[in-house]
């Protein structure tokens, strides 16, 4: 697998990752800057591929303890060299397992906050790329978005916090599978590209066992009309914000 060394969040974290594949993205720094987590809780990635987002949150909660869970055994050997390059080793471990089988990996209720980018696409809706990183991070070769929440309802604490981005268009089945799965959403942010344009994709904060209602909070807008970054996007790859 080829790979490339690249500085993210204005060098912060350098990042080793496929050159073709899951990459870090606008979408991952998001996420990352949208959790919300407390002191020593801990914190588990599901489907962490390189680990970025994992080690994003290290940085941001020095405290928590934090693991990421990945099917594909050389984006686990990469996250593990990742975390040990930008000095993470001790606070962020990394795990290969198959969310499909996460009774048989963990115990139930075991995080406080589960954080999850899942694949935008499924296999029946879409044609997979050829490269098996790639398929499985953008067409869910190797789960479907059910199975994600399912493994997300097992792993939280009672009252634990569901962390996801997701595609815009999928939203409505995705805020279904979540209240089937009784974790109920929470917080909704759409991220638009720029004003006028379609919503790309949500960040949603949803509680395993919570109460039915939910917060819209503004849009957050990648350029603003002039084209420019927006102050929330710049904010969102500045630890500590």
């Amino acid at each position: 697998m080829k790979t490339t060394r690249d500085a993210i969040l204005y060098g912060e974290l350098v990042i080793e990752q496929p050159e073709e594949g899951p990459r870090v993205s606008v979408d991952s720094v998001l996420l990352a800057s949208f959790v919300k987590a407390r002191g020593r809780e801990r914190i588990i990635e599901i489907g962490s591929a390189h680990g970025a987002v994992s080690l994003l949150l290290a940085r941001r909660f020095p405290d928590a303890l934090i693991e990421g869970l990945e099917i594909q055994p050389e984006l686990v050997a990469m996250a593990e060299r990742n975390a040990v390059e930008n000095g993470l080793a001790e606070k962020v471990s990394f795990r290969e397992g198959d969310l499909r089988r996460v009774r048989e990996i963990y115990g139930a209720q075991t995080f406080a906050v589960v954080v999850v980018n899942p694949p935008y696409d499924e296999v029946s809706h879409s044609r997979p790329s050829p490269l098996e990183s790639e398929a499985a991070a953008r067409h869910g070769t190797h789960c479907t978005l059910e199975d994600v929440i399912r493994a997300s309802r097992y792993l939280l604490a009672n009252k634990g916090k569901l962390f996801i981005v997701f595609r815009a268009k999928r939203v409505a089945e995705l805020l279904c599978l979540l209240s089937r799965e009784r974790i109920e959403p929470k917080r909704i942010r759409p991220v638009y590209p720029a004003p006028g344009r379609d919503a790309s994709v949500v960040l949603i904060q949803a509680t395993r066992s919570a109460g039915k209602s939910a917060v819209l909070e503004p849009p957050l807008f990648i350029q603003d009309e002039k084209g420019e970054y927006t102050g929330d996007l710049l904010a969102a790859y500045r630890i500590g914000d």
